[in-house]
């Protein structure tokens, strides 16, 4: 399959040709672009983009191939991947599957050989657009139209395509449990905290690294889908809540606001990115579309509490509003210093906080991941 034309259509009737990889298809979804260098397996495969064509702005990408190890969810959840060259070789000890063959057995079709610096200006100045990727052949007339057609992303509720369908224990091994070393270097520089604190995670489409980062800080994880009420929850008898990153509009899941709002009175509540959304949202606030969104491993964040400031992983195409925030009672603590965007809240009075972005990272800095160590002195201290 590899090396047949393929094309990527935009909305505003803007086509790229380039060549095929990956899957046999045509799809549309909102073309967005991320700014990490590495990671691209965990962008594959992180829920929070489904129904999301990527444009991927590090020049190759597949060079060390794909493994098991880093998926983040059960399989590829963006719609299309586009890239300007993938490598024809995977280079890499860990290495287990190509990204051709990675994305072929997904069923998602790709492009490289174009320009995706252009693509990415484009979004930057028009921002996200619909657009259509096909490795079928189709024309260029057809693909665009295909891509005018598409409904969009705002409105849509994709949290329940990506959900679990029933309550799970997040179970790990005691190897897995161990700090993580290579070469004799802790990449986990800390031994699991104790006690465990019994914690529900509502699963709006989580990354499989978020669940193990709590794991590692102290919590005992039983995840229940993002349907789940906040009676069957307090059934659970939970000690805390955690609420999880996912795709999509964050206004058009109401059962989740409804169900939140009531948890966040109970119990304390730590939320990451679509959870964060969330909370906004059941604290009485709103959120709103961003122009092109903030995805990569470089966004600058300050903590308007401490002063210091962060470089850390985001993903999400929508952002609270911080003057409706103001008037339901909660501070904003962070903001993005490139555009002074919300990133992160508290509460004035109930011990719930959230960010914007991902402290578990994956790809990215781990700066941040201090926040999980937060979240447990917060259950703790409200124990």
């Amino acid at each position: 399959m590899s090396g047949n034309r393929a094309i990527l259509a935009l909305e505003d009737g803007s086509v790229y040709q380039g060549k095929a990889f990956g899957a046999i298809k045509t799809v549309v979804g909102e073309a967005v672009f991320n700014t990490s260098m590495t990671g691209y397996q965990e962008i594959l495969t992180d829920p929070s983009y489904f129904g999301q064509i990527v444009t991927m702005t590090s020049v190759q990408i597949g060079n060390y191939g794909v493994n098991p190890e880093d998926d983040e969810s059960d399989g590829v959840k963006v719609s299309g991947f586009v890239v300007r060259d993938v490598s024809p070789i995977s280079s890499n000890w860990r290495a287990r599957q190509t990204i051709q063959q990675y994305l072929e057995n997904a069923g998602v079709p790709a492009i490289s050989g174009i320009d995706t610096r252009a693509v990415t200006k484009k979004i930057r100045d028009a921002g996200a657009m619909k657009a259509c990727l096909s490795t079928e052949g189709i024309s260029a007339e057809e693909a665009v139209a295909k891509a005018q057609g598409w409904k969009g992303l705002v409105g849509v509720d994709y949290v329940k395509k990506v959900s679990c369908k029933k309550p799970y224990h997040f179970d790990l091994s005691d190897e897995e449990l161990k700090p993580f070393t290579v070469c004799g270097t802790k990449l986990y520089n800390f031994e699991r905290r104790r006690p465990l604190f019994k914690c529900a995670a509502i699963d709006f489409g989580a990354k499989t690294s978020i669940f193990r980062r709590l794991a590692f800080n102290g919590f005992d994880v039983t995840v229940f889908p993002a349907t789940a009420s906040a009676e069957e929850i307090s059934e659970f008898g939970p000690q805390c809540v955690f609420l999880s990153n996912g795709p999509g509009d964050p206004s058009a899941v109401g059962y989740a606001h409804d169900t939140v709002s009531v948890l966040i009175k109970k119990y304390p509540t730590f939320g990451i990115c679509f959870g964060h959304q969330v909370i906004t949202h059941a604290l009485g606030a709103q959120t709103y579309k961003l122009k092109f969104g903030h995805r990569g491993g470089n966004q600058p964040v300050k903590n308007l509490e401490t002063g210091l400031v962060s470089i850390t992983a985001q993903n999400h195409g929508f952002a609270a509003d911080a003057k409706s925030l103001e008037k339901v009672g909660a501070i904003v603590t962070e903001i993005n210093l490139n555009d002074n965007t919300v990133e992160g809240l508290r509460h004035r009075d109930l011990p719930v906080f959230s960010v914007q972005y991902h402290p578990e990272a994956a790809p990215g800095p781990n700066e941040a991941s201090k926040l999980f160590a937060d979240f447990y002195e917060l259950v703790k201290k409200n124990s």
